[in-house]
Order: structure tokens, then C-alpha cells, then sequence
């Protein structure tokens, strides 16, 4: 693959890292926002909100982990990247609160590390 491509992809797998990591503020925020000020519940942990989070978090790593591991075929950065889609997913079959917090907070964890990952075997 070219340079330009290369670089798309890593320019993905950089917003992905971003991605996540704003994903982990956001329901960290949330917990002591809404529990200790009681305000912004209806918005921060409306589920469409978080399902719109999943939607642009499989995009982004379809793209930049797909894309990756057709190029360096190292499975890791794909695997890691899936599993911690997953947990995502399955943040949105429970409960608002602590446990959907923590399996979001794994499953960006485990996205991040699946495109830091393939950033490294891109080189």
C-alpha cells in the first residue's frame, strides 16, 4: 500500500484512540455528574447517544483495524479491537450506571489498545 493510505489509516486509527478515550471521560463525567449535581441525566445517559457512540466506534475500527490487518495480517490489533466492541455493545443491554460504566470503560480500554496495536505493526 501507498504512503497516503498508510497514512488515512493511521490518521483512524488516531481518532480511534481519541474516540476512546473521550468515550471513557464521558462515562466517567457522567457517573458524578448526574449522581453528585443531579443535572444532565436525560442527555448523558440517553441510550441513543450511546448507541450513536457504537455505531461511529465500529466504523472507525472497521476501517483503520480492518484496513490494518488485511495490510501487516497480524490478527492482535483485531481481535483485541472486536472483544472490546463487544463489551460496548453489551454495555447497552444493561442498566444505566456503575455496570454499564465499567463494561464501556473495558471495551474502550481493549479498542484502544487494538488500534495502538496496529499503529505499531503498521511500522
Amino acid at each position: 500500500m501507498t504512503d497516503t493510505n498508510t497514512s488515512i489509516r493511521g490518521r483512524f486509527d488516531r481518532a480511534g484512540i481519541w474516540l476512546s478515550g473521550l468515550c471513557a471521560l464521558h462515562c466517567v463525567a457522567t457517573i458524578f455528574i448526574v449522581s453528585g449535581l443531579g443535572v444532565g441525566g436525560q442527555f448523558l445517559l440517553s441510550p441513543d447517544l450511546h448507541r450513536f457512540g457504537l455505531v461511529i466506534a465500529l466504523i472507525v475500527a472497521a476501517v483503520a483495524i480492518g484496513w490494518g490487518a488485511l495490510k501487516h495480517r497480524q490478527a492482535a490489533p483485531f481481535v483485541i479491537a472486536m472483544t472490546g466492541l463487544t463489551f460496548m455493545g453489551g454495555a447497552l443491554a444493561v442498566p444505566h450506571g456503575v455496570q454499564e460504566a465499567v463494561l464501556t470503560i473495558i471495551g474502550v480500554s481493549l479498542v484502544t489498545c487494538g488500534h495502538v496495536l496496529n499503529l505499531r505493526h503498521a511500522h
